[in-house]
């Protein structure tokens, strides 16, 4: 693990304007730098680099922020990546902490497993080049796969031979641990205790991480003699290998998915390399398994805009579109292209250059739930029992979409599609949304509403649960991003003087009075990001070396540091406050009344989000049948409602109560 000191130093190294110059070409403008944004096509600059606060932003695409941030999406590297980058273009010394005992074994045994699978790949390639049987079984297999040299090199394929125990013979005597051969998953041990190849008498395909190690193989027999024999084998779970967090050929795509912003998925490693080929290179498999959600996330680290190819097999599509509903629970944005009878993206890819590819993609995806409800609809056809299954089926995809928008044009279309009322189909999909939002419960205090059931009577009015549906969308959130904005820009700042002892006057900073209010009803933050930010900020306020932009740009998370550089931006300014004489106030000398003004909203805005669902409480039958839970809720109305004129007041009678 690095220490904050090094961290610190590379970042003081790291000139912005000069990490950004070596990928784009920049000009002045005042006291900024702008220029085309690397990471989408442009043609009017509309990245902008700010050398005073060390940090970029695309105004376009909304990609940027510090040296580190930027060096970790334009490379595709990890945060520890991007800093060892910057470091060895400064020639900063790296330091790391002394590992304990158990890390460093753990550690050992990691890189043990990689460099052993780095012989495996060397190994296999070499075979398929130069051995009699690679070349005569192994390298006409991908010949006839219509795979050209270049891309056997690119995707570092490889060919294991029939002999029983080749591998390990060679890793043996090369001096490599039987122990990590095993662990691996290159070879197995017999019962007499010898040792077996795995993979003998199969092509290979190396799966690799996002950095390029090798973590797996996966082997496609070629032999069709033992039909018992499955005919993809591939490498075992281990310590450095787990199938549900990796997607084949990430490695390879992973900058072409941020310079398309899509990804296509396909499901076997031959699609990938075909599709690679022909010029379509962000593309990834999931490898002929159903999507999990790490493969998703990692997906979602370079796109928000995922294309499933298909080909025409219908059992394969029906089985696989069951797990696409976790993209949409993702929120990502889903289309679907069914290849032509015969054609899966292997064939089609090596018929067509990726001119026509794309334009064949253009002209024939349709997005997810018009292709599900079709699909859906032929099958079935006029039974009204199968017509009810469907109904279900897709208000239950519906329904896991975190966007409301976009969950109410899809039932509008779905409507339309069916010929059912859209109010129908919104009533149903509330009914399951409800049954979402009350499984996915966390029984963590935060701020908003209480999603189910009622508080106890003389409960505090701020004490309160958040509700899991759309609350990026709701207008607390607006009001607490802005108080997080307030804390990175100015947290240290004073902007009260209280009396203490003897006379004296004591200070209170930004975070000190946020941190106090939010404590004193009982209050956090919704957002994760946003409690961290807070308490570190609070836990730091009394050094005197602590200014707030400073430590969040700089913060070893990556997320905080990408947030606090995007709200320090100049372009998300504070709304204008005007003085008598009509001048414009500066944020901070206004800072007395608007960060008790920003307060005052968030708790306002928590009250009448509960306020809202206790009214839809209140026309649930159940509910008003039964005395003792209706008269709580009523209860409950009213303290509320007595907490909100309280702020009502201090907001200077802007809201009307109705």
């Amino acid at each position: 693990m690095i220490d904050q000191a090094t961290i610190d130093r590379i970042l003081d190294a790291a000139q912005i304007v000069d990490v950004v110059s070596e990928f784009v070409t920049l000009r002045r403008r005042g006291v900024n730098y702008v220029g085309l944004c690397p990471f989408h096509n442009e043609k009017t600059p509309s990245f902008s680099v700010s050398p005073a606060k060390g940090v970029c932003k695309c105004f376009s695409c909304g990609k940027g922020g510090n040296a580190i941030h930027f060096i970790m999406e334009h490379e595709q590297l990890s945060y520890y990546e991007a800093l060892k980058y910057l470091a060895k273009k400064y020639n900063i010394e790296f330091k790391e902490r002394e590992l304990t005992n158990e890390e460093r074994q753990a550690q050992n045994i990691r890189e043990s497993m990689f460099i052993i699978n780095q012989f495996a790949r060397d190994y296999f390639r070499n075979t398929l080049r130069n051995h009699v049987e690679g070349k005569s079984a192994g390298m006409a297999y991908f010949r006839q796969r219509g795979f050209r040299d270049d891309a056997i090199e690119k995707f570092q394929l490889g060919y294991s031979v029939e002999e029983r125990d080749a591998l390990a013979q060679e890793a043996l005597r090369k001096g490599y641990k039987k122990e990590f051969l095993i662990k691996t998953g290159l070879c197995y041990e017999t019962d007499d205790n010898k040792l077996a190849d795995r993979f003998r008498g199969r092509v290979l395909f190396p799966v690799h991480t996002l950095s390029g190690k090798i973590v797996a193989f996966g082997g496609r027999i070629l032999s069709a003699d033992n039909k018992k024999t499955a005919k993809y084998v591939n490498s075992p779970e281990s310590e450095i290998y787990h199938k549900s967090s990796e997607l084949y050929g990430i490695y390879f795509a992973k900058q072409a998915i941020v310079r398309q912003d899509r990804c296509f998925l396909v499901e076997g490693y031959t699609d990938v390399i075909s599709m690679h080929q022909s010029g379509v290179e962000n593309v990834v498999s999931s490898s002929g398994t159903s999507l999990t959600s790490g493969q998703i996330r990692l997906i979602h680290r370079f796109t928000n805009n995922i294309t499933v190819i298909y080909d025409g097999d219908m059992a394969g599509i029906k089985a696989s579109v069951r797990g696409i509903d976790m993209l949409l629970e993702e929120g990502m944005n889903i289309k679907v292209v069914l290849l032509p009878d015969g054609d899966d993206p292997d064939s089609f890819a090596r018929k067509h250059n990726a001119t026509d590819f794309q334009a064949y993609i253009s002209a024939n995806e349709v997005d997810f739930i018009r292709f599900k409800t079709n699909l859906l609809l032929d099958e079935s056809d006029k039974d009204p029992m199968k017509r009810a299954e469907l109904i279900s089926d897709l208000v239950k995809s519906i329904a896991v979409i975190p966007e409301a928008i976009m969950r109410d044009i899809y039932a509008k279309e779905c409507g339309q599609l069916l010929h059912l009322e859209q109010k129908l189909l919104v009533t149903e999909i509330a009914k399951q949304r409800e049954k979402i939002v009350e499984k996915g419960r966390k029984p963590e205090r935060v701020s908003g509403p209480e999603a189910e059931g009622a508080p106890l009577p003389g409960q505090d009015p701020y004490q309160t649960f958040i509700p899991q549906d759309g609350r990026e969308g709701q207008e607390f959130y607006r009001f607490e991003l802005q108080i997080i904005q307030t804390i990175i820009r100015y947290g240290e700042k004073i902007i009260f003087k209280v009396p203490g002892e003897a006379g004296r006057e004591i200070p209170v900073t930004v975070t000190e009075y946020i941190d106090g209010e939010l404590k004193d009803d009982n209050l956090s933050f919704h957002n994760p990001l946003h409690r961290t930010i807070l308490a570190e900020a609070a836990g730091n306020i009394r050094n005197g070396n602590f200014i707030a932009q400073q430590y969040f740009i700089k913060h070893p998370d990556p997320a905080i540091g990408i947030l606090a550089a995007e709200l320090a931006n100049e372009r998300y300014e504070l709304s204008k406050m005007y003085s008598k004489t009509q001048k414009v106030v500066a944020e901070e000398d206004r800072l007395h009344e608007s960060v008790p003004m920003f307060i005052t909203n968030f708790k306002s805005a928590i009250i009448r989000e509960e306020l809202v669902h206790i009214a839809r409480k209140l026309q649930d039958r159940d509910v008003m049948n039964d005395p003792e839970q209706s008269r709580s809720i009523m209860l409950r109305h009213k303290e509320l409602h007595e907490a909100l004129k309280v702020l009502v007041k201090k907001e200077g009678d802007r809201i009307v109560l109705k």
